[in-house]
């Protein structure tokens, strides 16, 4: 690993979004030499917010990368009361949140000081953690089935060139619990167009409330998409794998440093790799005591 780098994050940039009700407020963290930085746009998972996810955000942007991280509209950060009529659009609108995240490069790179001109705007991946993940992989093909499982709208962003989906949810229908089937209809998805590549990382005892499988549930979008995928199982992790969330975060339930550092050392080596740029290498498949990578 190359020495890590200092970092600037400038927090909240505002884009305007006025069809949204609230306008995006954005978290952007950069290392403060270098140039032609490739660009993660990152999702958090379910009432987190662009504050979070430091031990994931704060590795990338050490080590080269551009992290941008929207907070969406069900952050408690913003209190949005269940019978918001965008309640049940909100899935929706999270895609929006990434695509406007990249439209605003121009806004958001001259927003952080001594930025302008050093972004690689050919070079960009979208990450995300548990919902985050969903929202991110409809921009690398995923598409969310309708009642009648048909598949909705494509989604794909061309200019999307990589992603890590770390725990990502898996098929809808008779795999979901009945309380996810009733309140997350959106929780459907089709991997079968899933083609831009991607690294999906699951812990083998994220045994979730949300779907009556096991954890195996959570490696559908790397079984069930086409070729060129890579899979990262982590031995004993539960759904915060280890503590990604954040530091000390209070909803860890597996805290664990060294699987972190894993995650940060690899999903940093995937994004690297699978972006182009020349002086990255990805390991072929291993197993050791902390997990097993696997691709295909």
């Amino acid at each position: 690993m190359p020495a890590p780098t200092p970092v600037v994050s400038v927090h909240p940039v505002t884009l305007p979004t006025p069809d949204r009700g609230d306008d995006l407020r954005v978290r952007i963290s950069a290392p403060t030499t270098g140039h032609e930085l490739p660009v993660i746009v990152f999702s958090h998972g379910f009432g987190q917010s662009a504050s979070g996810y430091r031990p994931l955000v704060d590795f990338w942007a050490a080590h080269g990368f551009v992290v941008i991280a929207p907070t969406h509209l069900d952050s408690r950060t913003l209190n949005l009361p269940p019978d918001d009529p965008r309640t049940p659009l909100i899935w929706r609108i999270r895609v929006d949140d990434l695509r406007h995240s990249i439209d605003q490069l121009d806004l958001l790179e001259s927003s952080v000081p001594n930025l302008a001109g050093r972004l690689d705007r050919t070079r960009i991946a979208v990450a995300g953690h548990s919902w985050g993940a969903q929202t991110a992989s409809t921009l690398l093909g995923a598409r969310v089935l309708d009642a009648d499982g048909n598949p909705g709208e494509n989604l794909r962003d061309p200019r999307v060139s990589a992603g890590v989906l770390l725990a990502v949810t898996g098929r809808g229908g008779a795999d979901l619990s009945p309380f996810a089937a009733e309140h997350f209809p959106f929780m459907s998805p089709s991997f079968a167009e899933l083609t831009t590549p991607t690294l999906v990382v699951a812990g083998d005892r994220d045994d979730s409330p949300l779907s009556v499988r096991g954890p195996d549930w959570f490696t559908d979008a790397y079984h069930l998409s086409p070729g060129g995928k890579s899979l990262l199982t982590l031995f004993g992790a539960e759904h915060s794998l280890g503590g990604i969330a954040d530091y000390e975060a209070r909803e860890t339930t597996d805290e664990n440093p060294e699987r972190v550092a894993l995650i940060q050392r690899l999903t940093w080596a995937y994004l690297r790799d699978a972006v182009g740029l020349k002086d990255a290498t990805w390991p072929p498949p291993v197993e050791s005591t902390l997990g097993r990578l696997e691709s295909r």
